[in-house]
């Protein structure tokens, strides 16, 4: 019998970690890092307060994240990545701007999700740009899967949202087929969605469109109940 694969939201590649991202790291970690532990978080004493609460899975080198909790000092952002040299960047980034509703949290996004997040505790979800894995072969470690998703439905809030982007256009496509399949997962629009005012566009993505390059976005919203037996039951 093969062994069973476990999910998981990212793949360790090596990469070069700057003076000032290890800095941050070694100095900004105790104060907006939040340990992996398999006990669920109290998400109102993480913050200090109760606010709309939002997660961003694989946020790169947190430029996307950092705009979005500048813009939204209201709502409460928990950062899940587990590259060096993005935590860095984005530890630095909360300080010099000043952003007390950000917490990083570096480990793996499903383990995180599992153990450390209370059920309906989300008000959305954020996934931009997540590893395409392009070759053909490759894609089964894709993270949006049918299990992934399940998972994430257990966190969010009835009403809360689950906001992709790609610009991988295979992606999206087997995304949406994903997402159109979990039952308490609703699509906002017919297909794919509009870019939404709140998720600004990076350098990269602004130079892709200028070379023609498509970028798709995905918006379900959780609605109804969970069935029995989903959530942190799922396989790993």
């Amino acid at each position: 019998m093969a062994e069973h694969r476990p999910i998981r939201s990212y793949v360790l590649r090596q990469g070069r970690v700057s003076e000032a991202q290890r800095r941050a790291c070694d100095t900004l970690m105790p104060r907006f890092g939040i340990p992996f532990a398999q006990v669920p978080l109290d998400l109102d004493e993480v913050f200090g307060r109760r606010a709309p609460r939002f997660l961003e899975i694989g946020f790169g080198m947190g430029e996307t994240t950092a705009a979005i909790a500048a813009a939204c000092p209201g709502h409460d952002y928990l950062a899940v990545d587990v590259h060096t040299p993005g935590v860095g960047s984005l530890l630095k980034r909360i300080d010099e701007g000043g952003l007390e509703n950000v917490r990083v949290i570096q480990h793996d996004a499903v383990e995180v999700l599992r153990w450390m997040l209370p059920p309906g505790c989300l008000d959305g979800v954020h996934i931009f740009f997540p590893d395409p894995w392009p070759k053909a072969r490759h894609h089964k470690r894709r993270l949006v899967q049918a299990p992934f998703a399940a998972l994430l439905c257990r966190c969010l809030k009835e009403g809360g949202y689950l906001h992709v982007a790609t610009d991988w256009e295979d992606y999206a496509a087997r995304m949406l087929e994903v997402l159109g399949g979990e039952p308490c997962l609703v699509n906002t629009v017919d297909c794919y969605a509009p870019r939404p005012a709140y998720r600004p566009l990076t350098k990269f993505e602004q130079r892709g469109l200028r070379l023609g390059h498509g970028v798709w976005d995905l918006v379900f919203r959780r609605t109804g109940a969970m069935p029995e037996g989903t959530g942190r039951d799922i396989p790993a």
